[in-house]
């Protein structure tokens, strides 16, 4: 007899995609007509953090919206986005923007007492370390989870993989 059908749920993003979506973001800024002599300009600034900055506050949220538009094209919910509010530093204005990566453990003690409270019985959920196992005995248990954390907002990109 095979172990119980289990998943995981995780919170990652694909680097190279949101790699891919700031170069196209930093070549629209460089393009556009309502870009042009606002230094508008964006930037990774560590591993997992990006800066935007420009001359005035109103062209660096328009960066940001540009940013933010490319990123949903390469299907990468704007909930793995943290996105500071502008700042001013000199004569430009900056946003620092975070990557979020994993699940945080007060967010993922909820996802796991929601699976309990509202979940099919004998569904158990486990943290470990930045993600979830979720274990049953029937995989129609596991589709209902699946379907009943879709329609929850934790406040973080889930994804389901490893599902056997």
């Amino acid at each position: 007899m095979a172990a119980n059908p289990s998943f995981d749920i995780v919170s990652k993003v694909d680097r190279q995609e949101v790699d891919n979506a700031l170069r196209q973001a930093e070549k629209e800024l460089a393009t556009r007509f309502d870009f042009r002599g606002t230094g508008a300009e964006i930037s990774w600034s560590g591993e997992e953090a990006i800066g935007l900055q420009a001359e005035t506050e109103e062209r660096v949220r328009a960066a940001l919206d540009v940013f933010k538009e490319k990123l949903v094209k390469r299907n990468i919910s704007l909930k793995s986005l943290d996105a500071g509010e502008p700042r001013p530093s000199g004569k430009i204005f900056k946003i620092d923007c975070k990557v979020i990566q994993g699940i945080e453990t007060d967010k993922a003690k909820a996802i796991s007492k929601k699976i309990r409270d509202e979940g099919p019985k004998g569904v158990q959920a486990q943290i470990q370390g930045d993600q979830l196992r979720v274990t049953g005995k029937k995989r129609d248990d596991l589709q209902a989870v699946i379907s009943l954390l879709k329609g929850e907002d934790f406040g973080v990109a889930l994804q389901f993989n490893n599902y056997r």
